[in-house]
């Protein structure tokens, strides 16, 4: 690699660009550095706070580096088990729609930044890291118990029932299951529950996502299907728009008529 011209002969623009470009991130750490010692020596108002810019992101870098590490220390813990699968679920609380879980194996050295809870993320973040979990995941598996269905055996016996669902639709079979905060009945997997597990455990967390973009896809479908009572904004809880909708026209096909109990309908 040649040697960059004297900084004081580089606009800063172009010091800009070096910064953020893939031929500065693939140097050795040692050349990097190098570089980064000789912008702390240009007096420039505009080099300093480039390089203030860049100090700053790389320590965000490194600590999200830190917290996904944090977050794989179940993984880590059973790391002699081959295939662990993290399962979570969403909509245990909405008046209408489905319960949607997922189950996720992913590879061993999966280090995905910015995994969370997925209440946590934005929307677009959402998305974005569903992508990358089903680019990287080895095997996925959905859940989806429908209302009635909710309404004929409650929301706890129907959550488990989807839960089962994501599971049995992995393939390979994982050894392991990492659950947050439940035990499943009736899976002979060996479980691990864990208490606020989509905030500490990196599977776990993967699957949040997963479950939350699959459903809220669903729900915006349904908006179509039944206009009104704004499906695609409230996702089927209970806002107040969706309430007065209720009020206005009634339970649709997908409302779950055990939850609508306390509302004069």
């Amino acid at each position: 690699m040649e040697k960059e011209k004297s900084e004081t002969k580089v606009s800063v623009r172009n010091i800009a660009a070096m910064l953020q470009g893939e031929e500065f991130r693939g140097r050795t750490k040692e050349e990097r550095r190098a570089f980064l010692d000789r912008l702390a020596g240009d007096n420039r108002a505009g080099v300093q706070r480039l390089l203030e810019k860049y100090r700053r992101e790389e320590k965000k870098l490194a600590d999200e580096r830190a917290r996904i590490e944090k977050m794989k220390e179940y993984e880590l813990k059973y790391a002699d088990i081959e295939y662990i699968a993290g399962i979570d679920e969403v909509g245990r609380g909405p008046l209408a729609g489905p319960v949607v879980t997922c189950a996720v194996i992913l590879p061993k050295d999966c280090r995905i930044l910015y995994v969370n809870d997925s209440k946590q993320l934005t929307k677009e973040k959402r998305e974005e890291l569903c992508a990358e979990i089903l680019a990287q995941a080895v095997s996925v598996g959905i859940g989806v118990v429908q209302p009635a269905r909710i309404d004929e055996i409650n929301i706890l016996q129907a959550t488990y029932e989807a839960m089962r669902q994501s599971v049995e639709k992995l393939s390979p079979a994982p050894a392991l299951l990492l659950n947050d905060a439940v035990t499943i009945p009736g899976v002979t997997i060996q479980q691990v529950p864990i208490i606020k597990g989509d905030a500490k455990c990196f599977a776990i967390a993967a699957a949040s996502i997963v479950a939350k973009v699959t459903r809220d896809r669903m729900m915006t479908e349904y908006d179509v299907q039944y206009p009104g009572y704004q499906f695609a904004k409230n996702k089927g809880y209970g806002s107040e728009e969706h309430i007065a909708a209720l009020k206005k026209l009634g339970p649709s096909p997908i409302h779950r008529k055990s939850f609508l109990g306390k509302f004069e309908l």
